[in-house]
């Protein structure tokens, strides 16, 4: 179904959904994986991003996880832009990374919420917690999709939203 602005789910109902089917998972450091939805929906609204994408961050990880199906993101009454974005931002099984950059890119809204993702998967607090090689492997993942999305060191490329 899709949502007229009068029966859209709000961002605070799409927050709910992500808290409750995350309800349990914690994320590599032990922290409940909420906070990381939290966390990446912050960063969203920090970086001037709008209700949409604030609420594909909160939905960033569901579909990627299992824990919400495609048929349930197209059902939902959320906008076609938030639904895009999820789907944008959801890593395919075996996808190659430039793939995955690139549907990013050419999706409006999507690179704003990755860049919140990356920017709290790589927050240096979050990472000492983890053992010396995770913490590797993890930078380096990060670093190189960054780099394959135009992100350099906290600055964004100058892309439409």
């Amino acid at each position: 179904m899709t949502g007229t602005p009068h029966n859209l789910l709000t961002t605070t109902q799409i927050e709910a959904a992500a808290r409750a089917v995350h309800k349990g998972q914690r994320d590599k450091a032990g922290v409940p994986y909420a906070e990381h939805l939290r966390a990446v929906a912050e960063g969203v609204r920090a970086r001037g991003g709008d209700e949409e994408q604030i609420a594909a961050a909160w939905l960033h990880d569901t579909v990627e996880d299992g824990k919400l199906s495609q048929e349930w993101l197209r059902e939902a009454a959320l906008t076609r832009r938030t639904r895009d974005i999820v789907l944008a931002v959801t890593k395919r099984s075996g996808e190659p990374p430039e793939a995955y950059a690139a549907r990013i890119l050419a999706t409006p809204g999507a690179l704003l919420v990755k860049e919140a993702d990356l920017a709290h998967n790589a927050d240096p607090a979050r990472l000492a917690v983890l053992d010396e090689a995770t913490r590797t492997r993890l930078t380096e993942k990060y670093t190189r999709m960054r780099t394959l999305l135009g992100l350099v060191a906290g600055e964004r490329p100058d892309r439409p939203a």
